[in-house]
């Protein structure tokens, strides 16, 4: 049994994370901005699955509050003064949020926090992840991805694009040290993420539509093989086959009509 540090843990596939790793007998610590809901979930976790649940609220667009949650990380790593038994063995970057316009009319405050959620911190935590699992020559990082990142349709693709990039040299540079890195690429699910962004309410098809607990299987099971990219479904595995022998410039195109 061990430890999974998960950030954006309060909803979506942050919280089925959490659920399917717990009834794994994995403990946990969970991390989001909203104290509350990270408690009411922490609780069910513990009742259900008797599993040691940690909370540690944190806005991984505050600096501050990043270099907390690197610093829990660091815990049980060598040379730091947490036990080993506060090593974290899975880092899950799993926190993300959408801006519902596009960039030349959006809010560029929105923008910014973004970038900071999805990458910054993105950075900021792996270090220190791997700061610490390698010493100890195991563990493993999960970066919850998106087919989005091949439509070339603005930031969010654009922050899911560098994600995929990282996570796969990231794989490369961690060879034989007995830490792994995976990038898992969801296309739409049926989450709280969409629903914010009012996508659920649009006219997509019920195909297009993928359930959480998949999604997760899928990437946990990568983990647990140590494979470096995995993209649940067949039917966005074929999209993102289709995508990437597109002519860019088409790929421009259809990426202009997801807004």
């Amino acid at each position: 049994m061990g430890t999974a540090l998960i950030t954006g843990a309060s909803a979506g596939l942050g919280r089925e994370l959490a659920w399917q790793l717990a009834e794994d007998g994995e403990d946990l610590v969970l991390v989001a901005r909203d104290e509350a809901r990270l408690e009411t979930l922490a609780a069910q976790l513990r009742a259900s699955a008797g599993v040691e649940v940690e909370v540690l609220p944190a806005d991984l667009s505050v600096d501050d509050d990043v270099a907390r949650v690197a610093a829990r990380l660091r815990e049980g790593g060598e040379g730091s003064e947490g036990s080993e038994d506060r090593a974290v063995d899975l880092l899950v970057n799993n926190a993300g949020f959408g801006v519902a316009r596009p960039f030349v009319r959006s809010d560029l405050d929105s923008e910014i926090a973004a970038l900071d959620v999805m990458v910054r911190a993105v950075l900021v935590l792996t270090r220190a992840a791997v700061d610490s699992m390698v010493p100890r020559g195991h563990g493993a990082i999960l970066n919850v991805g998106s087919v989005a990142a091949l439509t070339l349709s603005g930031t969010y693709a654009a922050h899911k694009a560098w994600l995929n990039t990282f996570t796969q040299g990231l794989a490369h540079q961690l060879r034989s040290t007995g830490v792994t890195a995976t990038v898992v690429n969801p296309g739409f699910t049926r989450t709280e993420f969409h629903a914010r962004l009012g996508m659920a309410k649009r006219p997509y098809p019920a195909a297009a539509w993928l359930e959480a607990d998949s999604v997760v299987a899928d990437a946990l099971e990568a983990v647990r093989r140590g494979r470096v990219e995995v993209t649940p479904s067949l039917r966005y595995r074929a999209i993102s086959a289709l995508l990437r022998a597109l002519p860019t410039a088409v790929v421009r195109g259809l990426g202009s009509h997801r807004r």
